[in-house]
């Protein structure tokens, strides 16, 4: 029996730095297919491309001065405070542009879109009601366009001078490195930064700004070809197709295809956790490839995305795809070589790599024992198009939807299965599939669809689930109804953190002061997670709920994982020893029309829960079903009438 080393969990630092490089590639990825349209155009006209043309070739300079940057802020103020943050991070990006008029802006609008976005959303928490009513319209136009402006007028004469000496700075720096010969070290680090899932923050948040202005003025950049060379990952899988056994060496060829022709490049990562030795190969193999990129002179004109060789082709200059192919050839021979010295007396079990994914996904912050537990799966009406999304539509996705379509296809369902990026769900999904995190981004994007929201999208037990109910849906019959909650969290909180009682207590009386009139309320200020969840808990122990150290018990138990359940819904409670503190079942609401930020999302409704004897159960139960209607949660964040929330979430005696 072999052995598998899992990872531990992630500590506090990896998962800041995926957190930081998460935020940062979200700025560039919804961008990327006006990165791919620069590095075309860029390919196609300029003097050195396959079609010199002075015209359209003029196109170049504009769009990676203003266009890129542009789109980048818009997208980093979006993030922080939806569209009107957006309009303030454009605005304030131009006059970095225009302070900076000699160096592309990409760095500068990575830091002026966020923190414009955080200026208004301040502004906007400052002056809540306290606007007169009919000066709404007023008030936020007036407010953007002098913040705007005065943002405007800071970067011009503060920001964008100082991030084109940094960038000089940097790129000095950089140069020097590839005078050097030093450039190849740096797959010392990032192909460990690979495995450990911060590819995308590492080619979008800093190669492709690099490369871009690089690019500018050499027509093509190398930076474009350090994280997105295929040829270490492929001489892994390559060298398990030749020397494994049983269904690790079977399952080798159709990682290759995913990942050489698909691009993604995350379908290997198990197999170097199935033997961390081999990080040695990626390593070396990377190194390799970068040396023979220098030495030839390859580089690309644009952004790969996602790394297939077929995208890599796509943005090679004209004169360049040998250079480029050579120092794939190299990465993946190299990496293929060392592999071998590992593998050839290696003998690992047909679980070997079942286990070295879930240690992948640990590696990713998932948590795969509770995988699917508590989604909804429930399916009505007939069912025509599913589509798998995350951030880039490229990753995790694809390799969902891939194994989804496979039981879609096996199950004789005439179903169409596709993948794509948040931003880009088609209005016409009948289902969509997304990871926890990001379910309520997909719902705003499709509200008219079916949400399943999951924890991981490989292997997921919930895809048996799902195609039970389309067979039962496809064939006209009423799916059966099902245990659900919002999400994986959800589930656990619910079953097991709130004293969950015996056998049939999911069916006690609930009594009708479970949730009481008087222990709603509305239209509160939004505060910090901590104070919202302390005022829950205040709530619960005035209402003779809960003994007062029930409270602390609610904080510490929010330290361990956030309550945020989705869909602008949070239930803080204590579990363990604090249901010694519970007196009697009971449920607070707190309304936040402005949102009180926890760690996974924003809760416009804070829902404090005591629970003893199973009593709760169906007002939870409630809960789960009106949050799974954005529509619901948004009405509920938003009235000003107890009852409306009363009777929305209440169950009345039987």
């Amino acid at each position: 029996m072999s052995s598998v080393s899992t990872p531990a969990k992630s500590g506090g630092a990896r998962q800041g730095v995926q957190k930081f490089g998460r935020f940062l590639s979200a700025m560039v990825m919804p961008n990327i297919g006006a990165f791919i349209a620069w590095g075309l155009i860029t390919a196609l006209f300029i003097p050195t491309g396959w079609w010199p043309n002075e015209d359209l070739g003029s196109l170049v300079g504009p769009m990676i001065t203003y266009l890129l940057p542009l789109l980048i802020a818009y997208s980093g103020g979006k993030m922080v405070a939806d569209h009107r943050g957006g309009v303030l991070g454009a605005i304030a990006v131009m006059g970095v542009i225009v302070g900076a008029p000699d160096t592309p802006m990409f760095l500068g609008a990575m830091a002026m879109g966020p923190f414009a976005g955080w200026v208004i959303k301040q502004f906007d928490r400052a002056v809540e009601g306290k606007i007169p009513a009919g000066f709404e319209m007023l008030i936020n136009n007036f407010s953007a366009g002098i913040l705007g402006a005065a943002l405007a007028i800071g970067g011009y004469y503060g920001v964008g001078p100082l991030f084109e000496a940094f960038t000089s700075v940097l790129e000095s720096g950089v140069q020097q490195i590839v005078d050097w010969g030093l450039l190849p070290l740096v797959s010392l680090f990032v192909e460990p930064a690979k495995i450990l899932f911060l590819n995308n923050a590492l080619n979008h948040g800093i190669f492709t700004p690099l490369g871009t202005d690089q690019v500018a003025s050499l027509g093509k950049s190398v930076y474009y070809l350090l994280e997105t060379n295929p040829g270490p990952g492929l001489g892994v899988l390559l060298a398990y197709w030749v020397f494994a056994k049983g269904s690790i060496k079977s399952s080798a060829p159709g990682a290759i295809v995913i990942q050489f022709i698909g691009g993604i490049h995350e379908i290997y990562f198990p197999y170097v956790l199935m033997r961390p030795v081999l990080i040695l190969s990626v390593i070396l193999g990377g190194m390799a490839g970068v040396f023979t990129f220098v030495a030839t002179g390859a580089g690309l004109s644009g952004a790969a995305a996602p790394g297939s060789i077929l995208a890599i082709m796509a943005v090679t200059p004209k004169g360049g795809h040998l250079a480029v192919l050579a120092g794939v050839a190299v990465a993946t021979i190299v990496s293929f070589l060392v592999s071998a010295l590992f593998l050839r007396n290696y003998k690992a079990d047909d679980e070997a790599l079942d286990k070295a994914r879930d240690a992948s996904k640990s590696m990713k912050g998932t948590n795969s024992a509770a995988a699917g537990a508590g989604t909804t799966v429930r399916v009505n009406g007939k069912v025509e198009k599913i589509v798998f999304a995350c951030d880039a539509g490229m990753g995790s996705s694809a390799m969902g939807a891939t194994s989804f379509r496979k039981k879609v296809k096996a199950a004789g369902l005439p179903i169409n299965v596709t993948n794509t990026a948040i931003e880009n769900i088609p209005a016409d999904a009948d289902i969509v599939v997304t990871q926890q995190n990001l379910t309520d981004r997909a719902r705003a994007k499709a509200p008219n669809a079916h949400h399943v929201s999951i924890d991981n999208f490989i292997n997921n037990p919930v895809y048996e689930d799902l195609i039970e109910e389309l067979k039962a849906s496809q064939a006209g019959g009423s799916p059966a109804e099902r245990n659900t909650t919002a999400t994986a969290d959800a589930q656990w909180d619910i079953d097991n953190a709130l004293d969950k009682a015996a056998p049939g207590a999911g069916s006690a009386v609930v009594h009708s002061d479970i949730l009481r009139r008087e222990n709603i309320r509305l239209g509160l200020p939004s505060v910090s997670k901590e104070e919202a969840i302390r005022e829950a808990g205040r709530l619960l122990s005035a209402a003779g709920y809960v003994k007062p150290g029930y409270v602390n018990a609610m904080i510490e138990r929010e330290g361990v994982a956030s309550t945020y359940i989705g869909n602008g819904v949070a239930i803080p409670h204590g579990v363990g020893t604090a249901k010694n503190e519970i007196e009697n079942s009971g449920i607070v609401v707190l309304q936040y029309p402005n949102g009180v930020e926890f760690e996974a999302g924003t809760a416009y409704l804070v829902v404090g829960i005591a629970g003893a004897r199973g009593e709760h159960l169906k007002i939870l139960t409630k809960i789960a079903e009106a949050i799974e209607d954005e529509s619901t949660v948004h009405r509920l964040a938003q009235t000003k009438d107890v009852n409306d929330v009363y009777n929305t979430l209440s169950v009345q005696p039987e």
